[in-house]
């Protein structure tokens, strides 16, 4: 019996599998309540609208079509063959509570369809991450959140990734994380709620300020979720980031569209 009521995804810009080398309490303690891994992969080219978009359509960029320049332009079409998660949630939950937090705006406006009541706020990570709070408090029956903090991404461009400057931009991002998931504490959701926490690309492969390529350091990325149907500790292999709306949909308790590339994580869920 699926004992989820919601899903909260809580994505780190740019955070590669940097967090390694910084100070996560609250991603660590995700981490080892539920399942995770530091080799996942991305979508290639390892740019934001195409990783993010993968993440919240389950394919490829070469499917879903998005790209920065795109996102931050157009509106992603209704009719796509290749619905978000929110799509998928809003078809299968006609008044349910649906919202998405993003500080970069082109997630908001041109990768989440613009026509099916998602709410959708952009503004900087620190008011984010307050307003997420009030939201969940205000909200409680909310069914999907989906979070997207940049600070990592934006000092790794800055400062270099993995660099002292971007590690603490991550831990930063770390006490964020904290304020979201104290807010799911206080309005007593945590125990029915999966959350995922995921980056969508990591940086400095063949550029120490940029990402983009296929390197490693560009394409490998953290995953990892806890909450209803995982055992803790458990240590996963082969995920892909377009994998995250499969993972999602089956929490929820949806049928995944056929036209999805996603998978889910082989021995993630238990129960």
């Amino acid at each position: 019996m699926n004992t989820c009521q919601r899903v909260i995804i809580i994505g780190w810009d740019g955070a590669g599998t940097f967090v390694r080398d910084a100070h996560t309490p609250n991603l660590d303690r995700l981490f080892a309540t539920g399942a995770h891994t530091l080799e996942a992969q991305t979508a290639s080219p390892t740019i934001s609208a195409e990783c993010w978009g993968s993440l919240l359509h389950g394919v490829n960029p070469v499917k879903h079509g998005l790209n920065n320049n795109k996102a931050g332009a157009e509106l992603f079409p209704d009719d796509s063959p290749y619905p978000s998660i929110f799509r998928v949630a809003r078809e299968a939950f006609p008044h349910a509570q649906l919202a998405a937090y993003s500080a970069w705006k082109p997630i908001n406006d041109g990768i989440i369809e613009p026509s099916i009541d998602v709410h959708k706020i952009s503004i900087p990570d620190g008011e984010l991450v307050h307003a997420i709070a009030t939201y969940i408090e205000e909200n409680p029956d909310f069914k999907l959140l989906y979070v997207q903090l940049d600070l990592p991404d934006a000092a790794g461009h800055q400062h270099g990734y993995n660099t002292p400057g971007q590690l603490r931009a991550i831990e930063e991002t770390d006490r964020h994380m904290g304020v979201i998931i104290e807010a799911l504490v206080e309005a007593d959701l945590l125990k029915d709620s999966l959350i995922i926490a995921v980056t969508d690309h990591g940086g400095g492969g063949e550029d120490a300020f940029n990402h983009g390529s296929d390197h490693p350091l560009d394409k490998t990325i953290f995953w990892g979720c806890a909450g209803p149907g995982i055992v803790p500790g458990t240590q996963l292999a082969h995920v892909d980031i377009a994998d995250t709306a499969a993972v999602v949909a089956h929490a929820l308790g949806l049928e995944a569209p056929a036209s999805w590339e996603a998978k889910l994580p082989v021995g993630l869920f238990h129960s």
